[in-house]
């Protein structure tokens, strides 16, 4: 059994509110009495990319971390502070040299998509780079569905009869609220493709929507995880497009033998 915590949307951007709201739900999960398998973090981790944001979300989220941390980029997040500041990884040269890894690291070229596989426990979980540059829609573009297909190709060459999760930041079906679905995933027909062209990828988790929710996409489960710094109101829960008072929220993802996922959402007063 794999035991996954999902975080997103911090909007890091030096206020001492989205410090206080992200550092309120690490110590809750630092203070779990039982372990957890790894710590996702599904983008928009700052407000408005810069280096300084990414140099406190460092902080916060790697020092000491009792778990693995798996990140990815969101609407928010700039690809170049993200790599250098966040992960702490060099801009990858343009050409040459950056070509021959491109398919293990996503990091072809500057700016160029930052995609990154992780083997966690018995499961394989794929963080994807769905950021637009320029954009608060989403995209997953021609780099990213190649670096995608050798990693599926990768476990079937090692004969890894592994369950694979799928997580990144845009969703890729309407979440039904008028301004939200503005900004969605672009052409999300060749994901579907590929899932259902895969039985080994048991669900996609993202995040982006500032509220839990759960559907369905190519057949299997779609999770969207809460946001940190707000919550998105409903058409019908009101006038305005967030909720600044209601509490932080994270999710639980339990991958189980059965390659069953179960999700279990909470709030952080």
């Amino acid at each position: 059994m794999l035991v996954l915590a999902q975080i997103s949307d911090l909007h890091l951007d030096g206020t001492a509110r989205a410090t206080e709201r992200a550092e309120r739900v690490l110590d809750h999960l630092r203070a779990l009495p039982g372990p957890l398998d790894a710590l996702l973090v599904t983008g928009d981790i700052a407000d408005h990319g810069e280096e300084a944001e990414y140099k406190e979300a460092a902080r916060l989220l790697f020092t000491d971390a009792p778990w693995p941390v798996l990140t990815c980029p969101g609407n928010h997040d700039v690809r170049g502070p993200f790599r250098t500041a966040l992960l702490g990884e060099s801009e990858p040269a343009p050409s040459g040299a950056a070509a021959s890894g491109a398919a293990s690291s996503g990091t072809a070229a500057s700016g160029a998509a930052i995609n990154r596989a992780h083997r966690v426990g018995g499961a394989e979980i794929l963080m994807l780079d769905s950021s637009l540059p320029g954009s608060d829609e989403g995209l997953l573009d021609e780099e990213t569905y190649a670096w995608l297909e050798e990693q599926l190709a990768r476990l079937a060459r090692l004969g890894d009869d592994v369950p694979v999760l799928l997580s990144f930041h845009h969703h890729p079906v309407r979440m039904h609220h008028p301004r939200l679905d503005t900004w969605r995933l672009r052409a999300p027909e060749p994901l579907a493709a590929l899932v259902e062209r895969h039985p080994e990828i048991v669900g996609l988790i993202i995040g982006h929507a500032h509220t839990p929710a759960a559907t369905t996409f190519a057949g299997r489960p779609l999770i969207v995880g809460p946001g940190v710094v707000s919550t998105l109101r409903l058409p019908w829960e009101g006038e305005g497009l967030v909720d600044l008072e209601s509490p932080a929220g994270l999710a639980f993802h339990v991958l189980d033998d059965e390659r069953r996922l179960t999700t279990h959402f909470r709030v952080v007063t």
